[in-house]
């Protein structure tokens, strides 16, 4: 399979792609990405991650979590660390979770600044919501 220019091949796996990228993120930042990412993998142990939108400004791309589709895409930011769930907007956050993108009309993210910490059960359950989404999407086609 060929590589798009989006995403080029690369000769490791995301998983491991993703270990660099939490390595190479200095201080808090690459601390929590790494802290949410263990969330996500326990939340959903078939979680798969992947690498996705490689450019000349991050060359090394996003992570992303998918199960049937894209549960949440993970981005480094100047003052935080920041989750977006494209189906967020379909996504009860009865714990308030979501405190970015709250404008837009699909997605919803998570904005996590230095010190705070994340509630990990409202992250499961948000991220459960997501797979169920991914599912039933998949079953509507």
């Amino acid at each position: 399979m060929k590589a798009s220019p989006e995403q080029p091949a690369s000769s490791s796996p995301a998983s491991d792609q993703i270990d660099a990228i939490v390595r190479g993120t200095p201080g808090w930042h690459g601390e929590t990405l790494a802290r949410l990412r263990a969330s996500i993998r326990k939340a959903d142990p078939d979680v798969v991650e992947e690498i996705k939108w490689r450019k000349p400004s991050s060359p090394d791309g996003v992570p992303v979590w998918s199960h049937d589709g894209i549960l949440c895409v993970g981005n480094v930011l100047k003052a935080s660390v920041r989750l977006t769930f494209p189906k967020g907007r379909q996504i009860k956050d009865p714990k308030h979770l979501f405190n970015s993108r709250l404008d837009s009309a699909t997605v919803r993210a998570l904005d996590v600044h230095q010190g705070e910490v994340v509630a990990e059960a409202a992250l499961k359950a948000i991220i459960v919501q997501a797979i169920e989404l991914n599912l039933a999407a998949g079953k509507r086609r």
